[in-house]
């Protein structure tokens, strides 16, 4: 064999050799990629064929006790875009082409959406929450590398009504505040699957493997919170923040004998669908005055009643009573003397009245008149353990545990550091904080024959077809007083309201009892001159109390700052319309009916008299009278009808009307009104002024022409049109 055929033979050898080893590499790779990397690779290859979108879950309806929609999701869309799909089949670049379209469909800037759609993310938010129409609209122009799905948005439609109750939620359906936040798990349910089958391109394949895991809705939730209540609330909140000039006022409303919350009230509050854009101008003067706008929301966002402790001032001085009493320390009948003031130690401890005092004076009358040294002392008998005892009894130096987040609780003085001034103090309300909600807590129990109750806002968790899942029953904590004493001390209450300083929360025939408060503020850990919390607690009625209202105003800046001055009236309206609207009926006391049932009179005959012996024979029968029609009179004219008729009883002071004839000189004649008068007293009124009508229709005149006191001649016609 020669060379170059052995040559030749051996390049085919090597050649043979590299392209076997090459198939060689080539099987163990695809071995590889299939028997190693397999799962890998099909997991990479699905996830750029599949997009996987959380589809949230509806948020739970919060509902008033009767079933009123407070809080809840509107079905809208969200457009979602895959910028670097956005692309023609021919792989052209169509974000600038779709950036108007979506601009002009969504009414949006069209360089914002292209900002958005040139990001670097792989995927982006375009526009969240647009309506069914606008979703639509998109679809029809099949836009590549984009789509659209169901997305939920809260609403409230009652806007700032029981705001720091309801709260408000985030940008992604968060609760961040109130009951949104407290139940933010069983409201926000549980979030759904959308995966959708792409094509290389972006879009979307009709029959793909794409699939659809329905989110599973929030829990709906039933309030105590009656919507009626609360806007007699917040309408009597927002009077006694303006008549007050006060920084804030609140309003809690329980009833006792369940512990729930039938209203809450805080102002100035906020708006939960726009929650960082302050409704009260007071907010945005603060941000607008450099102050840091996370503190002046969360400041807005806080529920005071819950939230916040104060000194209560007065109104404790119904826990130090209940307790002295209880403890038989001291009769409601016992008599004291108040010289204005009284020396602990060697402090002169002032009355409110100082340098006045009150006199002799018995321990009920010294509730009624809020007498700091008679407290003084029926506090020094009951003693330092005992105050603690009750203290804690009536729920102070505890939470409550209402269903509302970041409640507050009372502070006290360590006993340690109890000297006989320190007791003095606590004894009538100074010295010792608490929060709303734990006081009214505390007088609810009074107005329970001595049971506290769990205050709450939350009455039960509905499903979507208003099935109940879990009831909340009300839970009773501990007996604190005697039944007989509490009985005592809301007569006593009742006698504050008719006799001593809660006189502007007095209603007839409702029975109301109370106490006022008027604390000076503390402010940095210190007394702060000029600055008072005023507050007022009521129950009503006093012997079967079905609701307990208690009003705070905050610095009211008016001149009479007290508590019976500018919480009690606050009390008297929302007790007043509450207590109509549960239909208690009012029960009057003989001294009420004398006073709201006036003495009646029989209505005499003056028809056909002259206007000066008319007049004076209905004076004569304790009535008043009117005239018509309005003209000048010389007492000579004649009666020619009147309303009411002769005959029918009416209370005195009643207004009688009188028709008189009135021609002037020119022989014209004023043109009454008739208007709600019947055919035939229309026509006796116009026979009497010699004058003619016309009739159209039937029932009572609603329209005349020529109007009234339009100047026309004797017998000119007069068309009247009745209902």
């Amino acid at each position: 064999m020669s060379k170059s055929n052995i040559n030749y033979k051996n390049k085919l050898m090597i050649v043979l050799f590299i392209v076997c080893f090459l198939f060689l590499c080539l099987i163990v790779r695809i071995g590889y990629l299939q028997l190693v990397k397999g799962v890998w690779l099909k997991e990479r290859a699905l996830s750029s064929q599949i997009k996987d979108i959380s589809v949230e879950a509806k948020r739970g309806t919060i509902y008033d006790r009767k079933g009123k929609e407070l809080a809840l999701s509107l079905t809208k869309y969200t457009v979602w875009a895959e910028p670097n799909n956005i692309k023609s089949s021919k792989g052209k670049d169509l974000r600038e082409d779709y950036s108007k379209v979506l601009a002009e469909v969504l009414e949006e800037d069209k360089n914002a959406i292209l900002d958005e759609l040139n990001s670097d993310k792989n995927i982006v938010r375009v526009k969240r929450w647009i309506d069914y129409d606008k979703a639509q609209e998109l679809k029809k122009h099949k836009l590549r590398g984009m789509w659209i799905v169901k997305d939920n948005k809260r609403f409230y439609p009652y806007g700032n009504f029981a705001s720091h109750v309801i709260g408000h939620v985030s940008g992604d359906n968060s609760g961040m505040s109130g009951i949104e936040n407290k139940y933010d798990k069983d409201l926000r349910g549980l979030p759904g699957r959308k995966k959708i089958s792409t094509d290389v391109i972006g879009r979307e394949i009709p029959y793909g493997n794409g699939k659809y895991n329905d989110p599973k809705d929030g829990m709906n939730i039933v309030l105590t919170i009656d919507e009626v209540i609360q806007h007699y609330a917040e309408e009597a909140v927002e009077k006694a923040l303006i008549n007050a000039n006060a920084k804030k006022a609140y309003a809690i409303v329980m009833n006792p004998k369940t512990g729930e919350i039938l209203s809450m009230v805080s102002k100035p509050d906020y708006d939960p669908n726009k929650p960082r854009m302050p409704v009260y101008p007071v907010y945005q003067q603060r941000i607008d005055s450099g102050e840091s706008q996370l503190n002046v929301l969360l400041d807005m966002w806080r529920n005071p009643m819950v939230n916040d402790i104060y000194e209560p001032g007065s109104t404790f001085k119904l826990i130090v009573a209940a307790s002295t009493l209880e403890e038989d320390v001291v009769k409601a009948d016992e008599k004291f003397y108040d010289k204005g003031y009284i020396m602990v130690a060697d402090r002169m401890i002032k009355d409110a009245i100082y340098p006045k005092s009150h006199g002799q004076e018995t321990f009920a009358e010294a509730i009624q008149n809020s007498c700091n040294p008679v407290f003084v002392q029926v506090g020094q008998r009951l003693g330092l353990d005992k105050l603690y005892e009750y203290i804690q009894a009536f729920g102070i130096t505890e939470k409550t545990g209402i269903d509302l987040p970041g409640e507050g609780k009372g502070i006290i003085y360590k006993k340690k550091d109890v000297g006989p001034v320190e007791l003095a103090t606590m004894s009538f309300g100074q010295g010792i904080s608490m929060t709303p909600i734990q006081l009214i807590s505390a007088v609810a129990s009074i107005a329970n024959d001595g049971k506290l109750m769990k205050p709450r806002v939350v009455k039960e968790f509905i499903d979507n077809n208003k099935e109940v899942v879990q009831r909340f029953e009300p839970e009773e904590i501990r007996n604190v007083i005697s039944e007989d004493t509490a009985k005592l001390l809301r007569s006593i209450m009742e006698d504050e309201v008719t006799k001593g300083g809660g006189k502007n929360a007095y209603i007839s025939g409702y029975h109301v009892g109370g106490k006022t408060g008027t604390a000076q503020k503390v402010i940095n850990g210190r007394y702060a001159k000029g600055k008072y919390i005023s507050s007022f607690v009521g129950i009503a009625p006093a012997d079967n109390p079905k609701v307990v209202v208690l009003v705070v105003v905050d610095e009211p800046n008016v001149q009479s700052y007290y508590g019976g001055s500018v919480a009690a009236p606050a009390v008297k309206d929302i007790i007043y319309n509450t207590l109509r609207y549960l239909n208690v009926k009012p029960v009057y006391t003989e001294k009420e009916k004398q006073e709201l049932i006036k003495e009646e009179t029989t209505v005499p005959e003056v028809r056909n008299l002259t206007l000066q012996n008319a007049g004076k024979i209905l004076l004569n029968n304790k009535l008043n009278f009117t005239i018509e029609p309005n003209m000048n009179v010389n007492g000579n004219e004649k009666v020619i009808d009147m309303f009411p008729k002769s005959g029918v009883k009416i209370p005195i002071e009643s207004n009688v009307i009188l028709y008189v004839k009135g021609k002037n000189e020119s022989n014209k004649v004023t043109v009454p009104n008739v208007e709600g008068k019947t055919i035939k007293e229309v026509s006796n009124i116009f026979e009497g002024l010699g004058l003619r009508f016309k009739a159209t229709g039937d029932g009572k005149a609603v329209t005349q022409n020529p109007s009234a006191n339009t100047q026309v001649e004797s017998n000119s016609i007069v068309t009247v049109q009745f209902e």
